[in-house]
């Protein structure tokens, strides 16, 4: 009889612990999305996992920084047990979110995490260079970000900046000396890459920058 009741105690016990993880699991992503740093504080004190996935498989610092919960992507990032380097499906990692859509302090917070500013394949730089975040940008190349950097197709940051970027954007890496000629797998140019997104003074400018680089002719 006492090892039954030792049993049912034991078995109410990891009920009880069961009912309550998974009230922590809901809580968590439920104070991401309402970029509440108080309550995952709380949670990651009592021993909540910062690193837990949501059932679609993301990261809660991930989601934070996609949505636009800062707030709580600075909890998460303060947290010394999170991981910053997290990569999702797509090999995306939340300082490559951040730097698209021109976090500029999370971007600071994550580098300071040790985030990866030379991710291999597409990199943050490419991502800031897209979104045509100039101070993001300057930032990661102020870490050492491979101006030059190339995704698994060959696109360089550069290209990104021309025909999704901004004018600005370009002539900062041109100035930071990126390399106007490079070429990708499909053969194409950052000329190319503006002229195809209807982009004239970005084609101009890149145009400009290697008429520059040529030997000049003698007099």
């Amino acid at each position: 009889m006492r090892n039954y009741v030792r049993f049912f105690v034991y078995l109410f016990v990891l009920i009880g612990l069961s009912v309550a993880r998974a009230g922590s699991y809901e809580d968590f992503f439920v104070a991401i999305k309402q970029d509440n740093p108080g309550k995952i504080a709380e949670l990651l004190q009592r021993g909540f996992d910062p690193n837990a996935l949501d059932p679609s498989g993301r990261h809660g610092l991930f989601i934070a920084v996609h949505e636009g919960s800062l707030k709580a992507a600075e909890a998460l990032i303060q947290w010394p047990r999170t991981q910053v380097e997290w990569r999702s499906a797509k090999d995306e990692s939340p300082l490559m979110i951040a730097s698209m859509k021109g976090q500029k302090e999370i971007v600071k917070k994550l580098i300071a995490r040790d985030a990866d500013v030379n991710k291999p394949g597409w990199a943050p730089l490419h991502y800031a260079a897209t979104g045509g975040h100039l101070e993001v940008m300057q930032i990661l190349l102020d870490e050492n970000a491979f101006i030059d950097a190339e995704s698994p197709n060959k696109s360089t940051p550069l290209m990104m900046a021309a025909m999704y970027g901004s004018t600005a954007a370009v002539k900062l890496l041109l100035e930071a000396g990126a390399d106007p000629t490079m070429r990708n797998e499909l053969g194409m140019s950052a000329v190319d890459f503006a002229q195809k997104g209807n982009r004239r003074d970005a084609a101009d400018l890149i145009a400009a920058a290697i008429r520059a680089q040529q030997p000049k002719g003698k007099w």
